[in-house]
């Protein structure tokens, strides 16, 4: 279908994951002759925004093929200017009813900057827009050890993704504020493949146009495995 709700993109994903982990990948959508059906024009059912690392292949991951993902990847899947353009191409131009941020176990953007490493160059301006979400994560758990940090930081990086998103872009704001599009958040786990959803950012409705000021700090992770897992079963879009 070209124009599925937000819970049937969702529902396509979590079947797709499914399938990677389990080792029944059908790998669909990934002959030549998909690529001559998509060549004249792309409709893409969801949007991703993704770390960089060549451990995450998004499509792999959720077990899609050519056309039916529209995936931005940059290190620490961070929001940047161009990210944001990106993004709002595939929401606003292609409309996508679904963007989901993925983050990944033991992303080396995310312990660069929980550890204070020494880094120069772009890529040190870049690991800035992390620090927030090590900052926020050393506040709400002083006792842990910078490399404990590390998970707590990558739930939190995902969020302020989000609301970086949704501050910064009209154009994702309003397709939210409609109905349009659904974010959720993610976290790929490295060991066994399987993607946890995290649901929508707890601030959402205050970030929402003609709503109270943003909440700056996202809502405290769960670390846990177990609260990861109940997270992975609550619903992923609201009903506007």
């Amino acid at each position: 279908a070209e124009n599925p709700t937000p819970e049937q993109a969702m529902t396509w994903l979590r079947e797709g994951n499914g399938r990677f982990t389990a080792n029944q990948a059908t790998n669909p959508n990934s002959g030549t002759d998909r690529v001559s059906e998509v060549a004249a024009g792309q409709h893409p059912f969801a949007t991703v925004l993704s770390c960089a690392d060549s451990r995450v292949p998004v499509e792999r991951v959720f077990d899609r093929g050519v056309g039916d993902l529209f995936v931005v990847r940059v290190a620490g899947n961070v929001s940047g200017e161009s990210e944001t353009g990106t993004i709002e191409y595939g929401v606003g131009h292609l409309h996508t009813p679904l963007l989901v941020v993925m983050g990944h176990t033991a992303c080396g953007a995310v312990n660069a900057a929980a550890s204070g490493a020494e880094l120069h160059g772009a890529v040190a301006k870049l690991v800035a827009r992390i620090q927030p979400s090590i900052e926020q994560a050393r506040a709400q758990y002083p006792e842990l050890q910078p490399d404990q940090i590390t998970p707590i930081a990558v739930r939190l990086n995902v969020m302020n993704s989000i609301e970086n998103l949704l501050t910064t872009s009209d154009e994702i704001r309003e397709l939210v504020g409609k109905g349009e599009l659904s974010i959720v958040g993610a976290v790929y786990d490295l060991n066994s493949g399987r993607v946890h959803f995290l649901g929508e950012h707890p601030a959402q409705t205050a970030l929402l146009p003609g709503k109270a000021e943003p909440q700056t700090a996202a809502a405290k992770p769960t670390p846990a495995p177990a609260q990861a897992e109940h997270a992975d079963a609550e619903p992923v879009a609201h009903e506007h």
